[in-house]
């Protein structure tokens, strides 16, 4: 699978709710860097953010765009997050099923043709702003 289609079906399986089907497209030394806090090293703790993830906030990613360099070994993608904030995540403000709109970004490792690294940005404070912070 080539780079572009590799990272499409790690959104495809997002957007499905498939998040045991994200873990196949990751190494097994996957570096976790998530925005604005720390690196979570391995598939365990990716398993672990995902579970989380869908317990606070439901999203569908639109409006992906998919980027790699000419060796395949890394890549970005452009999107726009279109969620439910559900439940109450710790150190944020108290979840009422409030929605938000939000672009943001993911840049990719690639090794052994898996996903070796995932950093995602996105603005926290326009976020916070949305969910009436």
């Amino acid at each position: 699978m080539d780079t572009k289609a590799l990272i499409a079906a790690y959104y495809d399986a997002f957007n499905a709710g498939r998040t045991d089907e994200m873990l196949t497209y990751l190494h097994d030394q996957i570096e976790h860097h998530v925005n604005e806090g720390g690196i979570r090293r391995g598939k365990e703790k990716f398993a672990e953010f995902n579970a989380h993830m869908t317990r606070s906030y439901r999203e569908t990613l639109t409006d992906i765009v998919i980027f790699a360099n000419e060796a395949g070994d890394r890549a970005a993608a452009e999107f726009v997050v279109n969620g439910t904030y559900l439940a109450t995540d710790e150190g944020l403000p108290e979840a009422r099923g409030q929605t938000y709109v939000l672009p943001a970004g993911t840049f990719f490792s690639i090794r052994d043709g898996k996903i070796a690294r995932v950093t995602t940005y996105y603005n926290l404070a326009d976020w916070m702003r949305q969910v009436g912070a």
